[in-house]
């Protein structure tokens, strides 16, 4: 599945069932796993897994 259209169903659904208040949540929840998958392979991944 493609990542667009996984956005879009998400962003269908929060304006559909108005909840605005899963925004923010899918919205931290994507950063921190964006900040994962980045920094698995640099210089600062230990730095990184302490704050976990």
């Amino acid at each position: 599945m493609n990542v667009f259209s996984t956005l879009s169903e998400i962003w269908a659904f929060l304006r559909a069932r108005k909840k605005w208040w899963l925004a923010p949540i899918i919205l931290v929840l994507m950063l921190l796993g964006a900040l994962i998958v980045l920094t698995e392979g640099s210089a600062i991944a230990p730095f990184i897994y302490t704050l976990f």
